[in-house]
């Protein structure tokens, strides 16, 4: 059930990136993904009559931490864009970004993996950096900060998820109100300082999409560590990318480059590895 849990959250991942990226086409990406917050939290309240838990200031301050991070990662990887390169910068985001939660479960938490479970972490940490590269892109940029920066963004997304885990487990889903409180605190006053264009009508059901099926898997992930190891919950939510590339190119008619398509493969057999 925890994988279960866990690859639905990647494929809930999935479909908001691929939809808030079409809303940030529509406006600026700190005001989509504001917009996105807010519809995410109005969606987390039926939710939270149907999963019992009881509210606590750990839940929601851990909640509220893991919150924080989740939005400076999110505003580091969009500096970490708009430096460059490309190329280097999706990979190097997306491989700390699982590699985080992972180490830190192993290393600190003391959980043990079988050789079958090894080998799905390596699969799927490759898997991952596959899916992010783009051959060729930004390589004048070469010698910017952007990868420093999106090793910084990763990080931030990785102990997101470290601090969602690290919740009660008898607080239900009310770490995520605390989690997109803060975000949308951290948000709406970097839109209130360095105000941005808000999306057109089409952007801003987009936004909500992306919002809503984004807190979908913030809830699949949270229900995920708690039947299962956070190493390989994270690993598996991890493999969103797979999904906005499947989109992409079901969609937008985009084509997969060999290395995503051999990604896209081993993130099918990381699959399996661990949910066998």
């Amino acid at each position: 059930m925890g994988s279960l849990l866990a690859l639905g959250a990647a494929l809930g991942f999935g479909v908001s990136d691929y939809t808030g990226g079409l809303a940030a086409r529509r406006g600026s990406a700190l005001t989509v993904t504001l917009l996105g917050q807010v519809a995410g939290l109005l969606a987390l309240v039926p939710a939270l009559v149907l999963v019992a838990g009881r509210p606590s200031f750990a839940a929601l301050g851990y909640g509220a931490a893991a919150g924080l991070f989740g939005s400076l990662g999110l505003v580091l990887y969009l500096r970490c864009m708009a430096l460059g390169p490309m190329g280097v910068i999706s990979p190097v985001a997306a491989l700390v970004g699982a590699a985080v939660p992972v180490l830190w479960a192993v290393g600190l938490a003391g959980e043990r993996l079988d050789p079958r479970d090894v080998a799905g972490v390596v699969a799927g940490l490759a898997a991952v950096v596959l899916v992010a590269y783009r051959r060729g892109a930004g390589r004048a940029a070469a010698g910017s900060r952007g990868p420093l920066v999106a090793a910084g963004a990763g990080a931030a997304f990785g102990l997101f998820l470290v601090l969602l885990d690290a919740t009660p487990g008898d607080s239900g889903l009310w770490p995520l109100v605390g989690s997109r409180l803060a975000g949308i605190g951290l948000l709406a006053a970097l839109v209130r300082a360095r105000p941005r264009p808000w999306p057109s009508t089409d952007g801003r059901r987009l936004a909500v999409v992306s919002g809503v099926t984004d807190q979908l898997a913030n809830v699949s992930f949270l229900l995920a560590t708690r039947t299962g190891l956070l190493s390989l919950a994270s690993l598996l939510t991890s493999l969103y990318p797979v999904v906005v590339l499947v989109l992409a190119r079901q969609l937008l008619h985009e084509r997969l480059t060999r290395p995503q398509a051999g990604g896209v493969a081993l993130a099918l057999l990381t699959s399996v590895l661990i949910a066998a």
